[in-house]
């Protein structure tokens, strides 16, 4: 499997190889990624012109393309510099003009000799109640004419490059395209009634009509198929190489957990009992676990987390749990301190500012298994950290870890089970696209006593209002986030905005009731500022986006939000997440600058609407698409160019399980449909899996 197979050859040869295409050519298409014969193939057309031949321009209703056999007239020299060239044309029932700018006349007399007859197909526009047709796309005799499609792909197009360029580079690339052998499951095939490979990929690029380009004509449908099978074979190949990396069975007799469940105030939710004991299951099995646990905002995953880790403990091993950040590894060891405490195990904490002595220490205790649980940031990847024993590696934070550092993470413990739980409730189809390696466990229930959020949105003119409202609150005894809008420009000007509200606040409010925090304070004042507002020395805290992620602080029940138009709708999820976790009602206000854009609008209304973080993203997803969902850069999100993730997440599902159930039976890919998979990893550029398959 070193090198590509001979058959792909053509299709990964040189750009300029097709017809048409020279270098400047070749350079314009590169930069919209087309790069091989390969790329022209899955650059399909968008939309298409009827150019169906008509008896007369009265068939079709101005402006429209229309495609008519005329008699060619009077020729009409422009009378003027900026004037236009006209041709009088008669079709079989009405006589209209052809209008041309700049014009040369022997090319326009050669082009039209009056008294023939030509087709000619154009835009037909009504001017001065006169039909016209400003430079016509096609003027050809009836011979040339059969070359004309019915109906012609129009192809996005970029850097100066035709219409009719691209329809003789994708001719081209369509005659290298080889006959290849059906990697589809046969059954699948027959049901969804899908042509072969080399038969789609021609009707693609020969629709003929509107309804061939949608994304459920069959030939786009299975196009858009073998793209999410390749990338799902990936995916289940990363898989198989995890489970293949001997897995220990990690099972606990329940005695520690019991002591944690023992000193809770309250049960744990339905979906919390479900994902804890998938979890034990997959800890007990001999293939290592690779789990998503997907959890809403407040839907208490630390909970679970720990649940995990004490199996780990129980069974005589080690767990670790890692943030990314040095705030959120403090808040998770806070969070489980008290836990731990309950079940009677040593939690230590390690970041990058344990130097010295403290590191040693915390380090030798790890290494003799003293310490049961390590909550750490990515300092417990350095080399100097070793385990007893680790059984098992929580990952708090998914989107910030890719599929490689998933990998890199489990080779620290020998065989450790690897857990990764994300606070961002991701849709389905992009579940699928992204964590298609992992098995998942998803947290879509509140635990009891979670009051509602109160949500309203305010006009940025009413601030003076808010104020007044939160000094009465605050009165009361209540804590309240105020954070500061998004400022495009740089991060300057976004601490200049937070340092401006701060000092406004605290003029209104009070010297020491108001402390601020933004991303660039040194580690330490950051923490003494939340320590301030976690303790209630201060009642409000100003802060950038850095609170978005984890910050816990009970007492707190007030959010205000400055510039919400600005923000996602996920991390304004996220925001309001940050209060309603203790017994006081919360609210949470939505500043906007008015006017606001129509989708500004629709998002601000849907979190007013709910609190359901899936139903959020499903259309947060619908309203800004797949890659800025979640980034597309640090995402490990592919980029498709045929198949949709947002409006074929169905399709994804089954393309999931096919190849899944194709690995299972015949993991190294030897037999004639496992070969042929093997040929469209190579087609659709899937190295990272082909090597995969060497290594198993």
């Amino acid at each position: 499997m070193s090198g590509r197979p001979e058959p792909l050859w053509p299709l990964f040869a040189d750009l300029s190889e097709l017809d048409g295409i020279g270098p400047k050519t070749a350079k314009a298409l590169a930069g919209a990624g087309i790069g091989k014969p390969r790329d022209m193939l899955f650059t399909l057309p968008h939309s298409g012109i009827d150019r169906t031949l008509r008896a007369t321009v009265r068939e079709v209703v101005p402006p429209a393309t229309a495609t008519v056999e005329v008699e060619i007239g009077a020729h009409h020299p422009p009378s003027g510099p900026s004037r236009p060239y006209r041709v009088t044309v008669r079709d079989a029932e009405t006589d209209f003009q052809l209008v041309f700018f700049r014009a040369r006349g022997e090319w326009m007399r050669k082009q039209l000799p009056t008294g023939q007859r030509r087709i000619v197909s154009g835009k037909v526009e009504l001017f001065d109640g006169i039909a016209q047709m400003v430079h016509p796309d096609h003027i050809v005799t009836r011979a040339e004419a059969e070359a004309l499609p019915s109906y012609e792909p129009v192809y996005p197009l970029s850097g100066g490059v035709t219409q009719k360029l691209m329809w003789r580079a994708t001719r081209s690339a369509l005659e290298r395209a080889p006959r290849l052998a059906e990697w589809i499951d046969p059954g699948l095939m027959l049901r969804e009634g899908w042509p072969s490979w080399h038969a789609a990929l021609h009707a693609a690029h020969a629709p003929a009509s509107g309804a061939a380009l949608a994304p459920t004509d069959p030939a786009r449908r299975r196009l858009a198929y073998d793209e999410f099978l390749a990338h799902q074979i990936t995916l289940a190949l990363a898989r198989a190489s995890m489970r293949r990396g001997r897995g220990r069975a990690t099972a606990g007799d329940g005695a520690l957990r019991e002591r944690v469940l023992a000193a809770l105030p309250y049960a744990p939710t339905g979906a919390q009992t479900r994902a804890i004991s998938e979890i034990a299951a997959d800890m007990a099995a001999e293939t290592r676990m690779n789990r998503l646990l997907q959890g809403d905002v407040g839907a208490g995953k630390t909970l679970v987390a720990l649940m995990a880790l004490l199996v780990a403990v129980e069974a005589g091993g080690q767990g670790v749990m890692m943030a990314p950040t040095e705030i959120l590894a403090r808040q998770h060891h806070e969070g489980l301190r008290p836990l731990a405490a309950s079940a009677g195990i040593r939690l230590e904490l390690l970041t990058g500012r344990d130097k010295g002595r403290v590191r040693d220490d915390k380090l030798t205790a790890l290494a003799a298994g003293e310490i049961d649980v390590l909550v750490g940031t990515h300092a417990v990847f350095q080399k100097d950290v070793t385990f007893a024993d680790l059984r098992l590696a929580v990952v708090d934070e998914q989107h910030r870890f890719g599929v490689a550092q998933r990998m890199e993470l489990g080779a620290k413990g020998a065989r450790a089970d690897v857990l990764v739980m994300t606070a961002t409730p991701i849709p389905r189809s992009l579940s699928l696209a992204q964590y298609g390696d992992m098995d998942v466990s998803i947290l879509d229930e509140k635990p009891a006593g979670r009051l509602p959020i109160k949500t309203s949105m305010i006009s940025a003119g009413r601030i003076d209002e808010v104020v007044v409202s939160l000094r009465r609150a605050l009165a009361e005894g209540r804590r309240a986030y105020w954070v500061c809008p998004l400022v495009d420009e740089s991060e300057v000007s976004e601490l200049t905005a937070a340092e401006a509200r701060h000092k406004m606040l605290r003029a209104a409010l009070g010297e020491g009731v108001v402390t601020l925090v933004h991303g660039q304070m040194p580690p330490a004042q950051k923490d003494a500022a939340m320590a301030d507002f976690a303790a209630g020395r201060a009642q409000v805290l100003v802060a950038t986006t850095v609170i978005e992620v984890g910050v816990d602080v009970p007492e707190a029940s007030i959010m205000v939000i400055e510039g919400a138009e600005s923000f996602g709708l996920a991390q304004l999820h996220q925001l309001r997440g940050r209060v309603g976790r203790g017994a006081a009602a919360s609210t949470c206000l939505l500043l906007y600058r008015p006017p606001l854009s129509e989708t500004g609008r629709r998002r601000l209304e849907i979190l007013r609407e709910t609190e359901d973080g899936f139903r959020i993203a499903e259309e947060d997803l619908a309203m800004r698409g797949a890659g800025d969902l979640i980034g597309t850069a640090q995402s490990g999100l592919p980029r498709f160019r045929i198949g949709d993730v947002e409006r074929q997440a169905a399709l994804m599902a089954v393309a999931q399980s096919d190849a899944r159930k194709l690995l299972h039976d015949d993991p190294d890919l030897s037999s004639e449909r496992g070969q042929a998979v093997r040929m469209l990893l190579w087609l659709m550029e899937q190295d990272k899996a082909i090597r995969l398959i060497t290594v198993g």
